[in-house]
């Protein structure tokens, strides 16, 4: 028993050697350099292909792509099903590793409307830069055979959320590889091709595919840098869940003279019933809606470490004042929100009429922290409604139900995705910071939790709570969702700098 022992100790310690041997000579900053031009070709690549998550027939020649660029690195590639478009897990196992680590991107993006933008195609990538007037100037895509501005970017569709971390990445292996390094670590990249509606067949699938898919720690390519554009790591994304509300006037359209004063309007009743939720500062006061969230003095002192100025942010979005849910920009989002995301009833400009409108239509999202289970803040807003006198329905009103209630209102409710938040000093978190540091030479920017919504609360709730990071590398100004999507060609060449950093630190324990 003592000799086995022995004799694994001795391999892990020359493996160990070796590995310290291989990390020490491996030039990660000249390896960036030489594969920064293949990159841009496979990012190029990978933009030209249309993904709208709305038309599957627009993700299957993404998935065919990512199939066979991973197995012509000798990937293990499987396509997983869900209820609806399938996951796509890519694996790479190292034959004596003690750890493995799940990788997620996304590969579906937005729809797009190519009129606004400013080029032929969103899915042609467009390599520009910034004229002296301000505005984006079209230069050949070759100029970068003999010449490279950081501050340059490639404008398309998904070209930062979430096609430019996977070029990133697959990048880093091409480079990792010609030296003959090797992780020591197994590898599993999870595909996701329905992210930007939700992933609404993600929570079922993992729990499915759990086995499959187990690792000890979880790392999401996807998001952007703070706006100071320095490396950034996130330990946590808010979730989301939506609303629809509509509420019912009369039964049709009514001319706004004969029964102005009579017919109440279902707009002004649903804008009432929205701003009695909130005070003038922008706090929700539905009764327990901020219940459990406590923000201690060391939790702030963490908050504090972002480099974020408020003073810089209002004025970057155009505001003289900000809700004070929270006491900073940071603080606020450490609570669930209640956002109108859009407002419909009758018409308006050229198309407007003198009507009282039939229903009032009001989209909301609320974004979830991990103190904030959804299915209760569901139903402190469902009594809130009940208890301003409305008879919620599921289904429009029956004439009966017309002429029973006064107030009418119908609610849609989806959960989309829950919270996640991992610990600064958890395994990921003191990895990924000597990796970053490594690529750096600085300790990055480490951000409790932020804004935007993942889905990757399924993964820790099926796969053991496994501790989940999140890798943000491109730019903050990316336009992500709108027209003029982009990837300043800096970001890029630093996000492959990052993901060889990773790839090349050890986890062996």
């Amino acid at each position: 028993m003592k000799t086995r022992f022995y004799l694994i100790a001795l391999s892990m310690l020359l493996s160990c050697n070796v590995l310290a041997q291989q990390t020490s000579t491996l030039d990660i900053h000249q390896l960036t350099d030489k594969y920064f031009l293949p990159g841009v070709g496979i990012l190029n690549e990978l933009l030209s292909i249309p993904n709208d998550s709305h038309y599957p027939e627009q993700l299957w020649p993404n998935l065919e792509w990512c199939e066979q660029n991973f197995q012509a690195r000798q990937w293990g590639v499987e396509r997983l099903e869900t209820d609806g478009f399938p996951l796509l897990l890519a694996s790479k196992n190292h034959p004596t590793a003690t750890k493995t680590v799940l990788f997620y991107f996304h590969m579906d993006g937005q729809a797009v409307f190519p009129e606004q933008w400013d080029q032929p195609s969103p899915f042609t990538p467009t390599l520009k830069k910034r004229s002296p007037n301000g505005s984006w100037e079209t230069i050949p895509m070759n100029t970068l055979e003999n010449d490279y501005d950081p501050e340059w970017r490639v404008f398309a569709r998904s070209a930062s959320d979430d096609k430019g971390p996977l070029a990133m990445f697959l990048t880093a292996w091409d480079a990792i590889s010609e030296v003959g390094f090797s992780p020591d670590y197994s590898i599993k990249v999870v595909l996701d091709f329905e992210e930007e509606i939700g992933s609404p067949h993600l929570a079922s699938a993992v729990v499915r595919h759990a086995t499959k898919l187990r690792a000890d720690m979880m790392l999401i390519m996807d998001g952007p840098r703070h706006v100071s554009n320095e490396p950034t790591l996130s330990f946590g994304a808010r979730g989301i869940s939506e609303i629809t509300l509509t509420m019912y006037g009369p039964r049709a359209d009514q001319h706004s003279g004969h029964y102005g004063n009579y017919a109440p309007n279902p707009a002004f009743r649903l804008a009432q019933l929205l701003s009695s939720m909130k005070d003038e500062q922008g706090r929700v006061i539905i009764p327990g809606f901020y219940d459990g969230i406590v923000l201690t003095d060391a939790e702030k002192k963490i908050l504090r470490q972002v480099p974020d100025i408020d003073e810089e942010i209002m004025r970057k979005i155009g505001i003289a004042e900000f809700d004070k849910v929270g006491e900073t920009y940071q603080e606020s989002i450490q609570y669930p929100s209640l956002n109108i995301r859009g407002f419909s009833s009758g018409s308006v400009g050229m198309e407007a009429r003198t009507i009282v409108p039939a229903e009032a239509i009001a989209e909301i999202d609320v974004r979830l922290v991990p103190e904030s289970d959804p299915e209760r803040l569901f139903e402190l807003i469902r009594q809130y409604i009940q208890d301003q006198g409305y008879h919620i329905l599921d289904k429009d009103p029956t004439e009966e139900e017309r002429i029973t209630y006064p107030k009418l209102i119908k609610w849609e409710g989806t959960i989309s995705y829950k919270a996640f938040r991992t610990p600064f000093d958890s395994e990921p978190g003191i990895w990924l910071n000597q990796a970053m540091v490594k690529a750096f030479g600085k300790e990055p920017i480490r951000k409790r939790i932020s804004g935007g919504s993942l889905p990757i609360a399924p993964f820790v709730d099926a796969l053991d709570n496994i501790p989940a990071v999140t890798v943000v590398t491109v730019n903050a100004d990316n336009n992500q969702h709108g027209p003029n999507e982009n990837l300043r060609l800096g970001n890029f060449k630093e996000g492959i700098l990052t993901a060889i950093a990773i790839l090349s630190s050890s986890l062996i324990d």
